[in-house]
Formats: structure tokens, C-alpha cells, sequence
């Protein structure tokens, strides 16, 4: 399961049926969870914990030091949930002391090549980023957020639960969500609709979150107003309460 190539620190610790490829390197105090592959010229450099069925492509580098100046060394740590796609050339960064030492991705996401998770960075469940897509320090991705590639995400911002943003989207503000972004600066689209569709959103959860759309972005109400409207149609459809308390703590404001 090891190719002989490989080069395994005596500290790491490897599930069962783990596969490792040709010239990969796993540092100290790693662990990857059961059925993992691992494939050629991978470095999983340190202190990475790895959960079950991930596959890593060649030439992906994960768990590195984060590029941050302020770090000076100290042990930080990478977590990485179940069943994630990890493409060709993608780069996942440990986190800081400034903000808990962890980097935190979940299950079932998809990474294409060439995305970047920088240090500190929160990633959901059952997200993509495509090919290229970066992330900033201390960003978080919600769950079911699909990044077109070439996205940038600016350092602390939120890009929130089922939204979408465009190919070549610069994000500077918080996504809120089930939103559609694109351009540069990144402007809302509307909602997405498809992609609330193929999750089995009903018709009439669709039509609660148009209407709060509206109120969010065409209603000319400040954020506060349109906010206390969102928590009342919330009471009746619960699909509402994500948005709302999204938008109850924006952390760069939100796309306007």
C-alpha cells in the first residue's frame, strides 16, 4: 500500500488500506483515516489529521506552514474531514495561534486544481471550489458553496450556506446565503435557484427565499430593516433562519 518510494515519518500514523504513491512524503504527526489515497509527489508536510475515504492527487501540497509573517514556528494543526477530493497542485495551510492554530475543511468537498485554503480558513460540508479558487486567511465557506474558478476570497470574509459565485468572482464582502455573486468587485445575481433545486429545496422554500432577496437587496431597506423583516418571514419557513442569522453578524458587511 506504500510505494516504496515514499518516505513516512516514524510519528505518522496511517488507517487501514491507506495508499501511498511514488515520491509522496508524509510528516511527523500526521494521521489519515482509513481508505485514503494518496497519490504520487504529495507532501502532507506535519501536524495534518485526516478522517476516512480522502483522495489527494499528485503534486498537492497540504498541511504546510501557513504564509503568514506573523508565524513564528509555533504547532498549529490541519483537519480534514471524511470522503474530500483534493486536486492537482492545491495548497492547504495550517492555521495560526492568532486564531485557535487550527484550518478546518470538512466532508465531502471538492477541490480542483490549483485552489489555495490559506491558514485559518473554515470550510463546510458537501462545498466545491474550482479550478484555481483562493481563499484568504480566515475565511469561512458554509456548506453546499460552490467557488467558480478563479474566485478570490478576501481574509475574513463569509461566503455563506448554498450560495454561488461566478467564475473569476473577487469576494471582498460577505456572500449571504443562498445567493448568486459575480464580477469584480463581486455584486449580487440573484439567488440560486438551480442549485436549491438539484438539493431538493421545495417550491415553496424557493419562493420564501426569493421574497427575502428582495427585501435584502431591492427594497432600498437598510441591512437592519431588511434583517428584521428576514426574522419575521423566518418564524413561518425555517429555511429563513440561516439567512437571518448570517446576516445578524456580518463581518465585512455584505455584498451590495
Amino acid at each position: 500500500m506504500i510505494h516504496p518510494t515514499a518516505i513516512v515519518h516514524d510519528s505518522a500514523r496511517l488507517g487501514e488500506g491507506v495508499r501511498v504513491g511514488p515520491f509522496s512524503v508524509i510528516g511527523p504527526q500526521v494521521e489519515i483515516g482509513d481508505g485514503c489515497e494518496i497519490g504520487s509527489h504529495v507532501v502532507i508536510s506535519r501536524n495534518t489529521r485526516m478522517g476516512r475515504g480522502n483522495r489527494v492527487f499528485q503534486f498537492a501540497s497540504v498541511g504546510e506552514d501557513p504564509q503568514d509573517k506573523k508565524y513564528g514556528g509555533e504547532e498549529t494543526w490541519l483537519e480534514i474531514g471524511d470522503h474530500n477530493v483534493i486536486r492537482e497542485y492545491a495548497t492547504l495551510n495550517r492555521g495560526t495561534v492568532q486564531d485557535g492554530g487550527l484550518t478546518r475543511v470538512g466532508s465531502h468537498n471538492l477541490l480542483m486544481a490549483y485552489t489555495h485554503v490559506a491558514h485559518d480558513c473554515r470550510i463546510g460540508d458537501h462545498t466545491i471550489l474550482a479550478n484555481a479558487a483562493s481563499l484568504g486567511g480566515h475565511v469561512q465557506v458554509h456548506d453546499w458553496a460552490i467557488l467558480g474558478g478563479f474566485t478570490l476570497v478576501h481574509q475574513f470574509t463569509r461566503v455563506g450556506a448554498h450560495s454561488f459565485a461566478a467564475m473569476g468572482s473577487a469576494i471582498g464582502k460577505d456572500v449571504p446565503p443562498y445567493v448568486m455573486v459575480g464580477g469584480q468587485p463581486a455584486a449580487p445575481r440573484g439567488i440560486n435557484q438551480e442549485g436549491l433545486r438539484r438539493r431538493g429545496f421545495t417550491s415553496e422554500e424557493i419562493g420564501a427565499i426569493k421574497r427575502a432577496y428582495r427585501r435584502l437587496y431591492r427594497s432600498g431597506l437598510r441591512l437592519e430593516e431588511a434583517l428584521e423583516e428576514i426574522r419575521e418571514m423566518a418564524r413561518e419557513l425555517a429555511v429563513l433562519e440561516v439567512m437571518a442569522r448570517f446576516l445578524e453578524n456580518p463581518a465585512r458587511s455584505i455584498v451590495r
